[in-house]
């Protein structure tokens, strides 16, 4: 079974396997509004149930997508620190089900 359950994808076409905060953060340093303007976060495979994009604004800042089909979770929101879009793309993302991902076992001694 894949290690990798996610992915980021930008408009220029990097692509980072399962990013970390500071992945993020990197990615969303890059953007642009000419040729490289977003950065879709989701799960990889075919009709995903949960997707995140950022989008640089042409009046400056950033445009935030996040959507859940599974949760019916559907928000738009607009932000200017990176640093605070990346960590709050990481809580968000690892909130969300992970095709693929073994279920964590609690188990007591």
């Amino acid at each position: 079974m894949r290690d990798l359950y996610y992915g980021a994808d930008s408009e220029n076409g990097d692509r980072i396997d399962a990013p970390s905060e500071d992945a993020l953060f990197m990615m969303l340093s890059d953007l642009n509004d000419s040729d490289n303007t977003f950065v879709v976060v989701q799960p990889d495979g075919d009709d995903p149930a949960w997707f995140a994009t950022v989008a640089s604004r042409d009046e400056g800042g950033y445009e935030i997508v996040r959507r859940d089909t599974a949760r019916r979770e559907h928000e738009v929101t607009t932000a200017d620190g990176i640093d605070t879009i990346a960590r709050d793309l990481i809580l968000w993302i690892a909130a969300r089900d992970h095709p693929g991902r073994h279920a964590r076992r609690v188990t007591q001694s």
